[in-house]
């Protein structure tokens, strides 16, 4: 039963490396919780690929202008 605090779970197929798998079962890891763990990361590491693609012009562009100009602000700078 699903609560309102706990996101909803599907089944899924997951194919593993046969030795892989028993080493996991034999050091009683939990195969969905390291699943949905590694697919997470999985997730995170793509996504932040995809943003910094979508954003490299503009990364460009501002350091750029640092390099140009030297940081906005820098006469304010304590350190």
């Amino acid at each position: 039963m699903s609560t309102a605090s706990s996101p909803a779970r599907r089944a899924t197929n997951v194919t593993l490396e046969a030795t892989l798998l028993a080493q996991a079962k034999m050091l009683k890891i939990n195969i969905s919780q390291a699943s949905e763990e590694g697919v997470a990361r999985a997730v995170a590491a793509r996504q932040a690929e995809l943003w910094l693609q979508a954003n490299q012009e503009a990364l460009q562009s501002s350091n750029a202008f640092v390099e140009q100009h030297g940081l906005p602000l820098a006469q304010f700078r304590n350190f």
